[in-house]
């Protein structure tokens, strides 16, 4: 006599434990979707007729001073590339950078240097000057990273945008550590489902793929880019937000 399979009942799933479950085992999947979302929607002001203030802050790099010897700074070359080539004649480009600033100065300031403006889009580069504080500073730049992008979330009705700081040589020893203060930037911008530029990993890849030196792009062979590590900042900005034209006057200039 044959014996009869036993049937049994399927268990009932809650879905509130499915969502649980992907929320332990796999937060990066879920992660990843603000980050492109908030990009998409920088992408889709673009080509919507309504101007668009745009506000770029951080530190020495991003004020422009000094290191560039007169040539355009990144926010300069962006606000070319948005004002006159794209036509959009009604948005404005502020930069509010300020040299050796660190992410906790930026916060201290934030009234005077971004909430007052009503941005529409808040570009950020910071990391390089926190990262001489090295491995025991890490945490500390994360949670005031964190705090920053937060603020900017309940204060402004701001879309943002976070850049990693260039790779620098191996001669500024004080700042060995930035490696991983860009690592944190991405998992800032992971965690808060914030738009990201890896400028850091965008270097690195065009000086590998260049077969290049990193000096070629540093005004004082250390931290600071010269005129052409802004032109490439701006063309990495440029593509992240899927507005480079390598046949316009900004996207042919040069990079070595």
């Amino acid at each position: 006599m044959k014996q009869q399979a036993l049937l049994r009942p399927f268990p009932q799933v809650n879905p509130l434990d499915l969502v649980l479950a992907l929320l332990c085992f796999s937060p990066s999947l879920l992660a990843q979707e603000p980050d492109a979302a908030e990009l998409d929607r920088i992408k889709a002001l673009i080509k919507k007729p309504d101007p668009i203030v745009w506000l770029i802050t951080g530190d020495s790099i991003t004020h422009g001073a000094l290191h560039t010897h007169g040539y355009r700074s990144y926010p300069e070359h962006f606000a070319e590339r948005v004002r006159w080539e794209l036509r959009r004649v009604r948005d404005v480009v502020i930069n509010t950078g300020i040299s050796g600033d660190r992410v906790p100065g930026l916060a201290n300031d934030l009234e005077h240097r971004v909430l007052q403006f009503k941005p529409t889009v808040v570009s950020i580069m910071m990391g390089m000057n926190d990262a001489t504080a090295g491995p025991e500073g890490r945490e500390a730049f994360r949670a005031a990273y964190i705090e920053l992008v937060d603020r900017l979330r309940d204060e402004t009705d701001a879309l943002i945008l976070l850049h990693t700081p260039n790779p620098i040589t191996a001669v500024a020893t004080q700042r060995s550590d930035l490696p991983a203060y860009a690592q944190i930037i991405r998992e800032v911008a992971l965690d808060r489902g914030v738009a990201l530029c890896d400028q850091h990993k965008i270097w690195q890849d065009h000086v590998r793929s260049r077969k290049s030196d990193l000096n070629y792009l540093l005004n004082d062979g250390t931290i600071h880019p010269n005129g052409w590590g802004h032109v490439l900042f701006a063309h990495s900005l440029c593509k992240t937000l899927g507005i480079h034209d390598r046949a316009s006057n900004t996207g042919r200039l040069y990079v070595p």
